[in-house]
């Protein structure tokens, strides 16, 4: 039992723990700005649009029964919050698209400096006492080749 709380302390005190943590709850707020603006400010206008429909409001009514005994309420299907899920879900995925497209752009970037950092640039001209003593080896090959 013992290793298994030090495990489970080893993970949770872990930087991709604390990270996916931190993401979560950025997330759940992210959550709730992007149903903001679905509800409050992109929605109504669609909804005037198209004759004042409020996209929540719509379902399918299903009729009440009586059993004889027992009677079953009407139930609905709420077809317009589904829409409604399905346009948050279209919105939060593009918005998380987005970032994940700029932060790979400055990641690349970013790899690209290191890289042009890592590789020399031209090599630097010989110096003229590097020519000289060239000149001299060569001198001394022609020398030794006769």
């Amino acid at each position: 039992m013992g290793k298994f709380i030090n495990e489970f302390k080893e993970f949770a005190v872990k930087g991709n723990a604390v990270d996916m943590a931190v993401g979560v709850i950025i997330g759940g707020a992210f959550g709730k700005i992007v149903t903001s603006i679905v509800n409050d400010i992109i929605m109504p206008p669609i909804g005037w649009l198209i004759g004042g429909v409020n996209f929540s409001d719509l379902k399918v009514e299903l009729p009440a029964v009586d059993l004889g005994v027992e009677k079953m309420e009407a139930a609905t299907i709420n077809y317009g919050a589904f829409i409604q899920t399905l346009i948050d879900f279209t919105i939060i995925a593009f918005c998380v698209f987005m970032l994940v497209k700029g932060i790979n752009h400055l990641a690349k970037k970013k790899k690209k400096e290191e890289k042009k950092e890592e590789t020399p640039a031209t090599p630097p001209a010989p110096t003229a006492e590097e020519k000289l003593l060239t000149e001299i080896r060569d001198l001394l090959k022609q020398q030794n080749n006769k």
